[in-house]
């Protein structure tokens, strides 16, 4: 057994068990690197070219501030849909069993499959107004495809799966006798739902439900061919940025990415907070 090595004036320094350190750690921030960071300066330097000016003057064009706002918002509210919808999916799957599980099962995964301009070309005929649902909607009066309605669904649709993979190993390993010794002293099924259960998952739910908005906020595909694309109404912010790439307007095309991730990072950040909070009011 190799001994810990002490040094004059430092604590004493465990060696690492797996070797190769040095080398594990330079390929991994050489590769993030050149796939994160590089693309993120290069995305903060291109608005210099408009100035400071330029770009709180796009960024606050009417048009460009309804994008965002349909993005973010619609976004954040599709992930909060499918926190219990994605709750409920994944505990059925892990705590039941039924014909037909396993291909329910793979199911869930569909929306990762599936290329995301089928999808949105998919949910476009089953939601216009001469389509499945669409029509039976239209005759109560309701219009679904290029409509926030048609992309609050879409978003729904590709975030569910990260709910609900995100929870399933949680659910997996949590240990039954707990609910078991719960219920012996007396716990309803309420209680031991929201007493036990729902805390050990709330981090794993936090974690899902970000991920879920993280990918909402940045779809195009799914989405395009059902909102309509219409300014002020039903455009979303990363059609908008394509439409600038498209006019030449790339200096533009980049303020608006970069608020996006701006928004985004500072969204991720207060979750994670919380989340980090949720865990350690846990283990306390």
């Amino acid at each position: 057994m190799t001994a810990a090595v002490a040094r004059p004036g430092r604590r004493l320094v465990q060696p690492s068990i797996l070797p190769g350190f040095p080398l594990a750690i330079g390929i991994t921030l050489a590769w993030l690197g050149l796939i994160v960071v590089l693309p993120l300066i290069a995305l903060a330097l291109r608005p210099a070219e408009i100035g400071l000016s330029g770009v709180i003057e796009t960024l606050t064009q009417p048009r460009v501030l309804a994008a965002l706002k349909l993005s973010f918002g619609l976004s954040a509210l599709a992930a909060l849909v499918n926190a219990p919808l994605g709750l409920l999916i994944a505990w059925t799957l892990t705590r039941y069993a039924f014909p037909g599980r396993r291909i329910l099962d793979a199911l869930v995964d569909l929306p990762f499959a599936l290329p995301t301009a089928v999808a949105g070309i998919a949910l476009t005929a089953i939601y216009a107004p001469n389509g499945l649902i669409g029509s039976l909607a239209a005759q109560a009066g309701i219009k679904i495809a290029y409509t926030p309605l048609g992309i609050f669904i879409a978003l729904v649709f590709i975030g569910l799966p990260f709910v609900v993979r995100t929870l399933q190993p949680v659910l997996e390993d949590l240990d039954t006798e707990v609910e078991e010794a719960a219920r012996t002293l007396g716990a309803t099924d309420l209680q031991r739902t929201t007493r036990v259960v729902l805390p050990t998952l709330f981090p794993a739910l936090i974690s899902g439900v970000s991920l879920a908005f993280a990918r909402a906020v940045g779809e195009y595909g799914s989405v395009v061919f059902i909102a309509g694309n219409m300014p002020l109404k039903t455009e979303i912010a990363p059609l908008l940025i394509v439409i600038k790439l498209e006019e030449y307007d790339y200096a533009g095309a980049a303020a608006v990415g970069l608020a996006m991730v701006g928004a985004a990072f500072a969204i991720l950040g207060v979750v994670n907070i919380a989340q980090n909070a949720l865990v350690r009011r846990g283990r306390a």
